[in-house]
């Protein structure tokens, strides 16, 4: 599932239209036992602020990695596939690796985006110590037949532990998550455990998708980086239960927050201080995100007997600003470090959202309120003046909270500092940061 912040990023960098139609809105759970509805909840979805999409995208990994792949393709830059890596060494000035074939591929940088079994961490001796809180899962891909009424919600059902969730997919694809009592078992097994946790109600399998196993493992890199050459993101540098569907939106935002880092050293020769911030920001929010999964996933099996659902949706509410992704902030003070509201904008006749005017490959410097500044920028810095009254030319907005002031925004949408219109010249002074 993709959360509300990663299809904001994704609205950045124009990948949104192509893969929005492809998924199903999701922003409700639900809990039932025997039988019947006990619960609702979406209201941490529908109190957000300063976004347009409420709810999850509902949507495999592959649709995602398949559009990636194609717009890679489409820059020239596409992926080589069944090519392995075997050894990695950090020179000077530069990154060797060594591929299986023998090539040598050389770099000024690597990223061991690489999954939880990195090669990258490895080779780099960085520790990646894994706590095992003994919670084995099954996960079911099917299209499915049942005399449930079906919805397109997150469904947990309550008997003596919650231990089957019921989750939409994309299409007619539905996928449970079932916990079970030992490593080994079949299909068999985990449909019985499912028709138990629905009675009086049962489903059957019409065609199944997929089926595997996971033994919940969580853990933290101990670093991030090394020698500012070698970064690790993804699964490499933190993984945890799928409680909460954290793991793909917290990899998105890992590579988002680096990407344009990287960027700007390596296009405007931004200070080396830069990249180090990634892991200062994103080891942070890892932490955060394992302490969320687990304290989820522990629920399902350690509450007292009969409140495990609601035990749950408790936990979902406390800490939905990491599963909505919308509460991440950034060593926030004012509005430093803190997410940058979209908002609906007009032009004219048009109506568009200001997002959209965001550039990702720059910062972007807003200007709201009458704009009667005359100032040069940089080349790694994008103007965009949003009028806070209707005018005849130019965009404008109606209820912005930011009001008679100037926003820096970094490519990935959060705020790195503001001023009041009549301060502008301080701000700019900032902004003349790289050499």
């Amino acid at each position: 599932a993709l959360n509300a912040r990663t299809l904001q990023l994704l609205e950045v960098v124009n990948l949104f239209d192509e893969l929005y139609p492809l998924g199903k809105q999701c922003n409700t759970s639900s809990v039932w036992a025997n039988g019947d509805f006990i619960s609702r909840q979406s209201h941490w979805w529908e109190s957000l602020k300063g976004c347009f999409h409420k709810h999850f995208l509902m949507l495999g990994q592959s649709f995602v990695e398949q559009l990636l792949d194609r717009k890679l393709t489409q820059e020239g830059a596409s992926v080589v596939r069944n090519s392995e890596a075997i050894d990695i060494e950090l020179q000077a000035d530069k990154c060797v690796t060594t591929l299986a074939n023998g090539d040598l591929i050389e770099s000024k940088f690597i990223i061991g985006a690489d999954g939880s079994h990195s090669l990258v961490r490895e080779k780099l001796g960085i520790v990646f110590e894994i706590t095992r809180p003994q919670i084995i899962w099954a996960v079911l891909d099917a299209e499915i037949i049942t005399d449930f009424p079906k919805v397109p919600e997150i469904i947990t059902f309550q008997a003596e532990t919650s231990d089957v969730a019921w989750i939409p997919r994309e299409g007619n694809i539905d996928r449970f998550y079932i916990q079970m009592e030992t490593k080994e078992f079949s299909v068999d097994d985990a449909l019985a455990k499912i028709n138990r946790a629905m009675a009086p109600h049962s489903v059957t399998i019409k065609t199944l998708e997929w089926f595997s196993s996971f033994s919940v493992k969580e853990s933290v890199a101990e670093s991030y980086a090394v020698e500012d050459r070698a970064f690790l993101a993804g699964d490499a540098c933190h993984i945890h239960s799928v409680n909460g569907g954290q793991g793909l939106n917290t990899g998105i935002a890992d590579a988002f927050n680096l990407i344009w880092k990287l960027a700007m050293v390596t296009q405007y020769n931004a200070p080396i201080e830069l990249l180090r911030s990634y892991e200062t920001e994103r080891k942070t929010v890892a932490k955060d995100v394992v302490e969320t999964s687990g304290q989820l996933v522990r629920s399902t099996k350690f509450s007292e007997a009969g409140t495990h659902a609601q035990d749950y949706v408790k936990i979902v509410e406390r800490r939905s600003g990491y599963i909505t992704g919308m509460g991440i902030q950034y060593q926030s003070e004012g509005l430093k470090g803190q997410r940058f509201y979209d908002l609906e904008i007009h032009n004219g006749l048009q109506t568009t959202r200001l997002y959209s005017l965001l550039n990702y490959q720059t910062y972007s410097l807003l200007i709201f309120g009458n704009d009667a500044t005359d100032f040069s920028l940089p080349p790694y810095i994008t103007k965009v003046s949003i009028a806070d009254n209707k005018q005849s030319s130019g965009y404008w907005a109606d209820n912005s909270p930011y009001t008679n002031q100037a926003i820096l925004v970094r490519p990935d949408a959060y705020i790195v500092d503001s001023a009041p219109l009549e301060e502008i010249d301080s701000l700019i002074d900032k902004l003349w940061q790289f050499n």
